[in-house]
């Protein structure tokens, strides 16, 4: 029996690629990240400086800083988060549209950092879910460029595709909402 090779052939296949929808979805996502910077103390000026010619952090498609939450889907928490910050802090988050992450920058936004204090909250994690955690105070650019390439891996691992087919309940809901008209 001879060696089959199994291999792209254009006469066959012509210009069609097959893959999957949670592929495409995610790939699409992980490069077209629009941080929200919430810069609340001295991380945020290494989080301005991620994005000057030095670090560039555009070469993952990042560059767009939006500062409207409804345009963001990546909130950057740069800095000490105290009680009277944490209410604004959660309805910005709120306000982003889905999916959206959360990342951590510094000491301060991970743990409360030096401030045991009654008004410093002791991590943001306490009001939003972070996905990505940056050691350090303050951290460097670099370690911001590394957390939002952790960010790219985790997004490219998420099930896009659940969040767009709708529950059975909501369906059936549609349906008898479509006879009573």
């Amino acid at each position: 029996m001879q060696n089959q090779n199994v291999a792209y052939d254009s006469k066959v296949e012509g210009e069609i690629i097959v893959t999957q929808a949670d592929a495409v979805i995610n790939w699409i996502r992980k490069h077209s990240v629009w941080p929200m910077p919430m810069g609340l103390a001295c991380c945020a000026i290494e989080l301005m400086a991620a994005g000057a010619s030095r670090f560039d952090i555009s070469r993952f498609g990042m560059e767009v800083m939006r500062f409207s939450p409804r345009q963001a889907d990546c909130m950057i928490v740069a800095g000490t988060v105290t009680y009277k910050m944490a209410e604004v802090v959660r309805r910005i988050y709120d306000q982003m549209a889905e999916p959206k992450w959360v990342v951590a920058m510094g000491a301060c936004a991970s743990t409360g950092g030096m401030y045991r204090s009654y008004a410093t909250l002791q991590g943001v994690d306490r009001i939003v879910p972070v996905d990505v955690y940056i050691s350090g105070c303050p951290p460097r650019p670099e370690a911001l460029l590394d957390a939002m390439i952790k960010l790219q891996d985790k997004i490219g691992r998420e099930r896009a595709v659940k969040n767009l087919i709708p529950e059975k309940a909501d369906s059936a809901e549609l349906a008898g909402a479509g006879k009573e008209s």
